[in-house]
């Protein structure tokens, strides 16, 4: 007798020589039919989801547009013939010949040993022969009907093991669960009716394509449902059948109707209708009911599988879900509340997991012996009487927490964060100045040379005030750039070597293999977050366990602080110097640019200088915004062609920019155009006027980066905001910068609209990624650290065997993609 699979292989061969869909009588659709019949008799009720996705091809190929398409579709359907299960019974006779059973391999580690029943083989989605031998990082071709090529489409998603599907999270839920008659329904609704068939036809509408419709009615009223070129729906949904429709309610030609819903017979268990339906990403020859059907089978059998690696102590003190029950909830959950409570289990679990990784950090760091310096407090009080101005209250208790580790034999690991122009770099210069009174070397890392020349100026002014009060001569001090070369380089190489340079200040350059120190005690690192963690790691290579502070001007919302930085100490400078004006901010329209050139004008005139921002180097024909080459030969020729303008992006060769730069830092130039270059570390005390192009392009914290900018003396200072967006969205966005200058209350905005990577400009290298949780919610956050702390008490090393699972699973959480572990994130 010739079996499903030969007789279908033989039709779609000789369907291939033309793709025409000629090859059997009245095409595959109804061929479809035909085939599940025969294919359910032949292989039972273990391979349906396999047969169903086969008859769901045969279906759709009547209304595929051209023949390569077919083709295409032709060949993938022989593809999934040959994956075919093992037809009914056969499997059994094959084993009863063998002379011994195969040796089975004991459950996975982390498979929790549930008795499995032949109902739970069925319900498992596996093949029979493998459901006690799979675990959950068997490759998704263990389950039934997921052959090679399936799982590379799954694997575009992100799919690769069972367990990947686990964890794979729907985006969204869509609410089909508010049941209503018929004649409640109104225009717009999302709603779930219980119909019966009335009437159902299919017809071809002129375009060569198919309309199927549907008269369904209840007790109440009838309504129509149309479905676009599924003919095959004709087989499925007849007359006198009970269905189950979930959709929006349209309206056509006056009366109201359902276009495409989701449908269900009413006898069957609900996936796609009259419930919160999981919504998953797509990508192509995936569609959303198959991956449902797979999903919940798969989530039904292996979540009673999943080892629970929170110790149950944190779960009972947390009034968490069950790890089972929250991932079935997270899929399909039975409520609102259900699904809010077991996301919040899921989301609690990566940020406590995530918290434990941090502390192990910390506790690492912490273990390393370190060298404390004898700090003479007599020298730092003539430090702080030296300087021309009085430390604020903020930068004093910073200081008290620098000087605290710099005392301890535990290395240092301190974050100073303050908002632009709040005085961090005194800060740095005081434990500099410790440093080299306790008889060892400091180092300071900038991003850019501009910068690191901008501090080298700053240090070498602070510490030329009072070191005759604590050294009896000035320190010497020395910057490294890419531009010092020759003699002068060797020079410094040889000094830092022999210790008779005491403090660097350099770029990059200081981490290359030829930079040797004698005793570097000290490290900063500004601006951090433009640096791997290779090229920090290199800078505290250069001495034994130095101590190390990293600085940033981009205030970061305590939720970040606790995720990304959980690691470090942090101190926080919240408060500016007193006689710093705030910079006036206004938000203008482009007709309104003119306005803005004459106000530029009159600032030059009286002796000032102006930044003007733009999005770009060059114009693009993907974005809309000014681009700063072509906007400087315009603004030069048209615009103000007797002020001196000077160029400044990120192409240009480094000592071009460092000579535009000192141009204008010497007043050889009135108006600066640049791109964003200039957000960090550009100090021209003079510049009063920051007019920022296509403001709507960069962030709140990037615009609060540029426009600290300006106002830094005693000038009166401005930012005009130019949006290229009349959007609503991008103007509350920049009316919130125009109505602050708190770069705390900027930054948790920032954060909240774009999450933590873009909210600092880059992706922080070494941050696990994070499915269900966010670093925006506080209160999470917060409630994760204060268990993981409690906790990590109890087992720094997660040595208890108890505790095995979850030492397990933050190994695996913190791994990088390719397998190698990760030490310490940005």
């Amino acid at each position: 007798m010739t079996t499903p699979i030969k007789k279908l292989t033989k039709i779609l061969r000789l369907e291939a020589e033309k793709c025409q869909d000629w090859a059997v009588l009245g095409g595959l659709a109804c061929y479809a039919n035909t085939w599940l019949r025969e294919a359910r008799t032949a292989f039972g009720p273990e391979a349906d989801g396999w047969v169903q996705e086969v008859a769901d091809r045969l279906h759709a190929y009547s209304s595929l547009p051209n023949s390569a398409t077919r083709q295409e579709a032709v060949a993938a359907l022989l593809e999934m013939l040959k994956e075919a299960p093992p037809r009914k019974g056969k499997g059994e006779e094959k084993r009863g010949k063998e002379k011994k059973a195969p040796s089975i391999p004991p459950a996975p580690a982390e498979t929790k040993p549930v008795p499995v029943t032949p109902e739970q083989v069925r319900d498992s989605g596996l093949p029979s022969n493998h459901a006690q031998r799979t675990g959950l990082d068997s490759p998704v071709t263990a389950l039934q009907g997921v052959g090679p090529r399936q799982a590379k489409r799954l694997a575009k998603l992100g799919i690769h093991t069972i367990r990947d599907m686990v964890y794979s999270f729907p985006r969204r839920h869509d609410d089909y669960s508010q049941l209503k008659p018929i004649n409640r329904v109104e225009y717009g609704d999302e709603v779930t009716v219980i119909a019966q068939v009335r009437d159902a036809y299919v017809r071809e509408t002129r375009g060569g394509g198919t309309l199927f419709k549907a008269t369904l009615s209840d007790s109440t009223s009838v309504i129509e449902a149309t479905w676009f070129n599924q003919p095959y729906l004709a087989d499925k949904i007849r007359r006198g059948q009970q269905i189950i429709i979930s959709g929006k309610v349209d309206e056509y030609l006056g009366r109201l109707c359902f276009n495409s819903p989701e449908w269900e017979p009413l006898e069957e268990e609900l996936l796609h209708t009259a419930r919160l339906v999981p919504v998953y990403p797509l990508t192509g020859g995936i569609n959303a009911r198959w991956l449902r059907r797979l999903m919940k089978r798969t989530v039904d059998y292996w979540s009673r599988r999943l080892p629970d690696h929170l110790p149950a102590s944190v779960c009972q003190e947390a009034n968490l879900l069950d790890l089972e029950t929250a991932i079935v909830q997270a899929h399909f959950p039975d409520s609102k509340a259900s699904l809010k409570q077991a996301r919040y289990r899921l989301a609690f679990d990566e940020l406590f997991v995530l918290q434990i990784g941090l502390l192990r950090q910390r506790h690492s760091w912490r273990s390393e012996p370190g060298k404390p310096l004898t700090v003479d407090d007599a020298t730092l009080n003539n430090f702080i009487r030296g300087l021309p101005f009085e430390p604020t209250l903020a930068q004093r208790r910073a200081l008290r927490q620098v000087v605290a580790d710099l005392r301890s034999n535990q290395p240092m690991n301190r974050l100073l964060q303050g908002d632009v122009g709040s005085g961090k770099t005194v800060v740095a210069a005081a434990a500099m100045v410790l440093t080299v009174a306790a008889g060892a070397q400091a180092a300071l890392m900038a991003p850019t040379a501009i910068l690191a020349e901008q501090h080298y100026n700053t240090l070498t002014w602070l510490l030329s005030l009072s070191s005759a009060n604590w050294l009896g001569h000035p320190p010497s001090i020395r910057l490294l750039t890419g531009s010092v070369t020759g003699q002068e380089r060797e020079e410094i190489y040889t000094g830092l070597a022999k210790g008779s340079v005491d403090i660097v200040v350099g770029t990059h350059a200081l981490i290359q293999e030829s930079v040797q120190f004698k005793e570097l005690a000290f490290a900063v690192i500004d601006e951090q977050h433009r640096f791997g963690v290779r090229q920090r790691a290199a800078l505290r290579q250069k001495g034994y366990n130095p101590h190390l502070l990293v600085m940033t001007a981009t205030p970061i919302p305590r939720s970040l602080e606790l995720t990304l930085w959980g690691h470090m100490d942090v101190s926080v400078i919240d408060e500016m110097p007193p006689g710093r004006q705030p910079v006036i901010t206004r938000l203008i329209l482009p007709t309104e640019r003119e306005r803005a050139y004459n106000f530029v004008r009159s600032q030059i005139k009286k002796g000032r200088q102006a930044f003007i921002i733009c999005p770009l180097v060059e114009e693009s024909e993907k974005v809309e915004a000014k681009a700063a080459v072509e906007e400087y030969k315009r603004l030069q020729k048209y615009i103000f062609p007797d002020l001196r303008l000077g160029l400044l992006h990120g192409r240009m060769k480094g000592e071009d920019k460092e000579a535009t730069m000192a141009h204008f830092a010497q007043g050889k130039l009135d108006i600066l155009v640049t791109t964003s270059v200039v957000e960090v570390g550009i100090d021209i005390p003079n510049a009063t006027v920051m007019l920022i192009e296509g403001a709507d392009h960069f962030g709140l914290a990037q615009l609060h980066q540029f426009r600290g900018r300006v106002g830094r003396r005693e000038h009166a200072s401005y930012c005009l905001l130019v949006s290229d967006s009349s959007s609503p969205e991008a103007q509350e966005r920049l009316q919130v910068v125009e109505a602050t200058n708190d770069g705390f209350a900027l930054a948790q905005k920032d954060l909240e609209m774009r999450g933590p990577g873009e909210f600092l400009g880059t992706r922080q290298s070494g941050f696990p990624d994070l499915k269900l949780a966010s670093v925006t919610d506080l209160r999470l956050v917060e409630a994760a650290r204060e268990a993981a702390s409690r906790f990590f008490e109890t087992d720094p090393e997660l040595a208890d065997p108890d505790n095995r699972l979850l030492a397990r699973r933050v190994a695996q959480f913190w791994k990088t993609k390719d397998g190698k572990g990760k030490g310490e994130i940005s």
